[in-house]
């Protein structure tokens, strides 16, 4: 009888979650894993760092509602991914990160990259597991895509010592491969609460809704459009949210949030948490009545007490509410009528921007001539600073799964990895990544591999020649004299870079020639980044994190 290695069953498992490609950096410690991919015809990426693989995997977890695998070696390997893990961490990101170890029969001896993981990935795991005996590797396998997938979504971190991954068995004395172990089904809200919030939002008159990614997790996107309309509010959309409405449906608003928090006499938050974005609350007037919807019953009321708080899943939930609302028809009231022309006066302000000539570049003409590349077709990756908040409120992100950030974490250098997994889920849309200058130092070299892999990802990089947030906070307050820690090299040329690595690079100072900059970009069928000199304080331009 053959014998099998725990390569293969890694691998065996893998196939039957239907992954079909895992995202890597080689080790030793780990390379059985590849020969049992290679056998079930799951495809291999491997990146230049460890942190990329680990990005990668929350993008294709994200980009398939279901866990992507990223397998890193021991000790450094563990390391360097861990900013990926915290991040799908913090993003609620059901990825799997299979770490390999020094033998278990050498722990505590010095062996080669030994050090105790295990411990440093459980703070920013769902779950963290070591493997000890070859056999019970689809077990645990199963157990973590249960955890991962199921509550309280998050990544799992899964450590396979190399004697126990090396180990072989006879296949006849293999146990089956599980099944079964997790359950496809949706948490419904309490009947009662959420028959308390229909009527809090009958008797509204100026009812608003901010939702978030557990929109686009549970694809209530439609559930979502009929509610507003059911109840004629504002919307609100981040995160992974941001799609969910189209943005030229009349109940979409995006510049107007703190003035209609300030106003609203019952708030309806949907999957996204009271942290930072929302000033923990605060944004909301006191005496609105708020009504929270969320998967996780830790979050309601977090930060803000709240008036009916309902655990549950969104697409779910709001059927209950529609069906509880069945019958109820509301006209647009003049609430509507008066955000809208606050929206359009902001929007008038920022034209004279957004078709600005000067030069240096300002960021809202960058963002206005990107926008133009922008249709259906296309998937947006912000991984920078001010100008992902520009891009944020410029780009038309019209669909669900079409705008992706970095998350509550606000980490650095996720694009090249998310459009990775972007692009193994989706390779015939266009991928347009927005980088800040200092972003792109942090993984740029990942162009590498997606020139190896055939990745025509188009990187537009707003290069302002600083880590623009910081500069201008350290600028107003004391001046450009102790502004030095945050300045970057005038006009680094990452488009050579990325020529030089075998993509496509264009260097673009007048605003004239951003557009056809853009189109060689994307007619060239290459990796291509757009290397764009911006104005350094531009005038109208705050920025923040409020995008995310």
């Amino acid at each position: 009888m053959a014998q099998v290695d725990g390569g293969a069953l890694v691998a065996r498992f893998l196939k039957q979650e239907q992954v079909d490609v895992i995202f890597t950096l080689c080790g030793g410690h780990i390379q059985n894993i590849y020969a049992g991919c290679q056998d079930e015809g799951i495809r291999i990426i491997d990146t230049r760092h460890e942190q990329a693989s680990a990005h990668a995997a929350e993008g294709w977890t994200r980009a398939n509602k279901r866990p992507g695998v990223c397998a890193v070696t021991a000790g450094p390997g563990v390391t360097d991914a861990v900013t990926g893990m915290a991040n799908a961490y913090q993003n609620r990101s059901p990825m799997i990160m299979i770490g390999g170890a020094a033998p278990l029969n050498q722990i505590g001896r010095g062996a080669l990259q030994e050090m105790n993981t295990l411990d440093m990935m459980k703070p920013i795991s769902k779950w963290a597991v070591r493997v000890h005996h070859t056999q019970r590797i689809p077990e645990i396998m199963a157990e973590a895509w249960r955890v991962a997938t199921t509550g309280r979504m998050g990544p799992v971190y899964i450590e396979i010592p190399s004697d126990v991954l090396h180990g072989r068995i006879e296949e006849d004395q293999l146990p089956p491969m599980p099944k079964g172990y997790r359950t496809t089904g949706r948490v419904a809200g309490d009947p009662a609460l959420v028959g308390e919030a229909a009527k809090a939002i009958r008797d509204a008159e100026k009812p608003l809704v901010m939702a978030g990614s557990q929109i686009y997790w549970s694809t209530a996107h439609e559930e979502l459009r009929q509610f507003v309309e059911k109840i004629q509010s504002p919307v609100y959309l981040n995160a992974m949210g941001r799609g969910s409405i189209r943005q030229d449906h009349p109940l979409f608003f995006s510049r107007t949030r703190r003035n209609a928090l300030a106003e609203a006499d019952v708030v309806v938050i949907i999957g996204t948490p009271m942290d930072f974005r929302l000033q923990y609350g605060r944004r909301i007037r006191p005496e609105s009545k708020v009504i929270m919807i969320d998967s996780d019953p830790s979050e309601i009321g977090r930060n803000r007490g709240v008036d009916i708080g309902i655990e549950g899943d969104a697409k779910t939930v709001l059927n209950q509410l529609l069906a509880e609302l069945e019958g109820v028809r509301r006209e647009p009231g003049s609430w509507i009528g008066s955000l809208r022309e606050v929206e359009n006066k902001i929007l008038e302000l920022r034209q004279q921007w957004m078709n600005s000539d000067a030069t240096p570049i300002h960021p809202l003409r960058l963002c206005k001539e990107m926008a133009s590349f922008v249709d259906d077709n296309t998937i947006v990756v912000g991984d920078g600073g001010d100008i992902v908040s520009n891009a944020a409120q410029i780009l038309p992100i019209n669909n669900p799964g079409q705008w992706y950030d970095p998350g509550l974490l606000g980490t650095l250098g996720v694009g090249t990895g998310f459009c990775m997994g972007i692009h193994c889920t989706y390779p015939d849309k266009k991928i347009l990544m927005v980088n800040g200058d200092g972003t792109f130092g942090l993984n740029g070299f990942e162009f590498d591999t997606f020139v190896r892999f055939g990745m025509p990802v188009v990187s537009v990089v707003g290069n302002d020649r600083q880590w623009g947030q910081i500069t201008v906070g350290l600028v107003r307050a004391y001046g450009r004299e102790r502004a030095a820690p945050t300045l970057l090299q005038d006009n680094s040329r990452y488009d050579r870079v990325v020529e030089a690595l075998g993509g496509h690079g264009e260097f673009v100072t007048e605003p004239k020639d951003i557009r056809p900059a853009i189109e060689r970009a994307f007619a060239s069928g290459k990796p291509a980044c757009v290397n764009v000199i911006m104005d350094q304080m531009p005038p109208g331009v705050e920025g923040g994190y409020e995008f995310l």
